[in-house]
């Protein structure tokens, strides 16, 4: 088996229990992170869809929550997974606007700004790649 085609080839997280209180789930690092690192290594590959926010504020509330919860609000639009049933870990980090450990790029993939422990949470500050929410 070629190492990348292994499935924890370049897997430094993984879904746990946040430490914010009411968070629920949060994105923690299963082993140490280096500054740099590109986060959620295969994510990059994965396909965004971009909604207008006017179709979504049709929608019913616990639909609409999915895209409240998930979605990158840009320019009238909210950007999502192709498919809710396709979320990997990346659309789950918790946020830290004071001081976030993982950055977003103008593409949406997620870097470590600084290392980052075994165990630790992984936060971003969303203000960095998504407009505030506009409706509930």
């Amino acid at each position: 088996m070629k190492k990348k085609n292994i499935p924890h080839y370049k897997v430094s997280t993984r879904l746990g229990v946040s430490k914010i209180k009411g968070a629920g789930v949060g994105v923690i690092a299963i082993k140490d992170v280096k500054k740099g690192t590109l986060i959620f290594y295969g994510d990059e590959e994965s396909k965004i869809v971009w909604i207008k926010e006017k179709e979504v504020q049709k929608l019913p509330p616990k639909i609409r929550k999915l895209y409240n919860d998930f979605g990158i609000f840009e320019k009238g639009k909210i950007g999502c997974p192709a498919n809710f049933n396709q979320l990997t870990p990346s659309w789950y980090l918790n946020e830290d606007k004071k001081s976030p450990n993982v950055k977003c790029d103008k593409k949406y993939n997620f870097w470590a700004l600084r290392d980052i422990k075994e165990g630790e949470e992984l936060f971003v500050n969303y203000d960095r790649y998504s407009d505030p929410i506009i409706f509930k």
